[in-house]
């Protein structure tokens, strides 16, 4: 172990020095520096949440939190966490959530830290791109989502595009880790989503685009995971009151009626039971306009037929929602 180890405990702001200049001597062949910062992230942490037998002292942590800001040590490790030791990547994302779940009265201050630095989000949703570091990266976000103004930063960036790429990946973890985040984002904070969807539906910008446009390749995905998670969140989100007008918009287009009768006959049986809940918004809309009900009538006894034997195994619920869609739709004769 490093002398500076050996005698006593490090201060906050030695502890963030010897990070800082540590990094700068990263990659080299000589494996000093990782070491180093492997040993403060350690003693980091230590400070954070304390150990069996000592709570955290509330004096340290309030001096390490300003040491991480006064020096930028934050954005300093996620830039190079790819060449970090592997368990002290995990450190890095287990500090980094610490500092954001810390609290000053109502007060959130690495909340108000990262609002001002949006660098440091944009730099952590890039870890996608990154197998390495990817999870990592991963965990702290949906941590970051979990606060408004950071979740409106990262939904209202043109980078929050990437994620329609992110969850197709090749690499199975890296994209339900991506799909995990990208489905926080749609669905923690109702009010900043329903505006971000009503005013996305349709291309607003260069760098913006149909939000649903994007959605129906991940529906139409040959990557069964990411199609069955699709399917799933986008009847979460239809169904949420405070999507109301964007369900409303939604259920109006023939094309999308199309695409989930055909989601109905998809091969897989978890895939046909999500598209049934998305499918029967359509059905039980009692303002539906003259596409969506010439649809509907021009293939009225093959839906009857189809239902009919739909999934007759399910519980007594999902067979009386179908039995009120097949009444609907024998109705619209």
């Amino acid at each position: 172990m490093n002398i500076f180890f050996r005698n006593r405990s490090k201060s906050p702001h030695e502890l963030v020095k010897i990070v800082r200049d540590s990094v700068a001597r990263l990659g080299s062949p000589d494996r000093k520096a990782a070491e180093d910062i492997s040993k403060c992230l350690v003693a980091m942490k230590m400070i954070l949440y304390g150990d069996d037998d000592t709570d955290p002292s509330p004096e340290l942590v309030a001096q390490l939190s300003q040491e991480v800001y006064n020096n930028d040590l934050l954005l300093l490790l996620v830039k190079h966490m790819a060449l970090l030791e592997f368990e002290a990547k995990k450190d890095v994302a287990q500090i980094f959530n610490n500092l954001l779940r810390r609290q000053i009265g109502s007060r959130y201050p690495t909340v108000d830290y990262l609002a001002k630095n949006e660098d440091i989000l944009f730099t952590l949703q890039l870890g996608y791109e990154n197998q390495e570091v990817a999870l990592n990266c991963g965990m702290i976000l949906r941590e970051c989502a979990r606060h408004e103004p950071l979740a409106r930063i990262l939904l209202l960036a043109p980078g929050f595009y990437k994620y329609f790429d992110y969850v197709e990946v090749g690499s199975f973890d890296v994209a339900s880790d991506a799909f995990a985040t990208f489905r926080e984002l749609l669905t923690r904070h109702k009010t900043l989503v329903s505006g971000f969807l009503q005013e996305n539906y349709e291309k607003a910008s260069d760098w913006y685009h149909a939000f649903f446009e994007c959605y129906t390749v991940l529906l139409n995905s040959e990557n069964y995971v990411t199609k069955r998670q699709s399917i799933k969140l986008l009847g979460e989100i239809l169904l949420d009151r405070a999507n109301f007008n964007v369900m409303t918009r939604y259920i109006s287009s023939a094309d999308n009626l199309k695409l989930m009768m055909n989601l109905l006959r998809d091969g897989s049986r978890s895939i046909q039971f999500e598209a049934f809940h998305v499918f029967k918004v359509f059905v039980a809309n009692p303002n539906k306009n003259r596409p969506v009900s010439e649809i509907l009538r021009k293939n009225r006894e093959k839906l009857i037929n189809f239902l009919s034997s739909f999934h007759n195994d399910h519980d007594d619920q999902f067979n009386s929602e179908k039995a009120f869609l097949i009444k609907q739709i024998q109705e619209m004769a």
